[in-house]
């Protein structure tokens, strides 16, 4: 009961100010009809600019916004001595890293249905592999805040936001949402190929034109363990700057 009480004060908090929230469906949703309406009046438009193509990418940029969020809000909640109060009480460490996980996956669902709803509305063919697509997606907004509780556990109030920024710039261009990671070649290349970000938005991107689960394994495997390899870290860095 105790770790639900946390959960939905980390959910109030999450959803306090009305235009953070309304920016994190905004921004996303603005970027698919931008980029949609350049690929309609341009036959040669790159084929990153397909909806099938570009709406995993667009959701990877909405959870590292995520990253963002997650880490101003611990940040903020350890410098204010919040959470110096409920040290005391018998929940253990994992139990605060879950509420916030938890805090912020209905902003992560909220965001992906913006999108999809959005992608509909402009052409995107409705198949059993966009439903599905959620079993990508879910653990990917996991691992995007828990990489915000290892920010806003080892950085100040002041510093989160900043690290957080270079979060998403960093997970937006490893992931290959603005670009074909082929014409990066190489080195950063292969660097985006050992995080997860561009196994997700390539596993969405075959779900969304019809790829079946068999298909996606190597990159399900991909998604999942970095998802439990950023918890764990989480709660490492959470218990590091926490214990007495």
């Amino acid at each position: 009961m105790k770790l639900l009480s946390l959960t939905g004060r980390n959910l109030k908090e999450g959803f306090r100010d009305p235009i953070v929230v309304i920016l994190s469906v905004a921004q996303p949703v603005f970027y698919l009809v931008l980029f949609n309406s350049i690929a309609r009046s341009d036959p040669a438009a790159p084929d990153i600019f397909d909806l099938a193509y570009f709406i995993p990418g667009i959701i990877l940029f909405c959870f590292g916004l995520l990253t963002l969020f997650m880490g101003l809000l611990l940040a903020r909640d350890r410098q204010r001595a919040f959470l110096t109060r409920l040290l005391v009480s018998p929940l253990r460490t994992i139990d605060f890293v879950l509420s916030y996980l938890l805090a912020l996956i209905p902003m992560a669902l909220f965001q992906v249905a913006a999108c999809l709803i959005t992608g509909l509305i402009l052409g995107l063919a409705l198949n059993w592999g966009v439903l599905f697509s959620l079993i990508v997606f879910i653990p990917l907004a996991v691992s995007c805040t828990a990489l915000g509780i290892v920010s806003g556990s080892l950085f100040s109030e002041n510093a989160a936001p900043a690290i957080g920024s270079l979060f998403v710039v960093v997970i937006t261009f490893l992931g290959g949402v603005w670009m074909d990671l082929g014409i990066l070649g190489g080195l950063f290349e292969r660097i985006a190929y050992l995080l997860p970000f561009a196994h997700a938005v390539d596993a969405g991107r075959l779900l969304f034109q019809g790829a079946s689960l068999g298909e996606i394994g190597i990159q399900l495997a991909w998604v999942y363990g970095y998802g439990i390899l950023f918890v764990f870290i989480g709660v490492a860095s959470f218990r590091w700057k926490t214990r007495p």
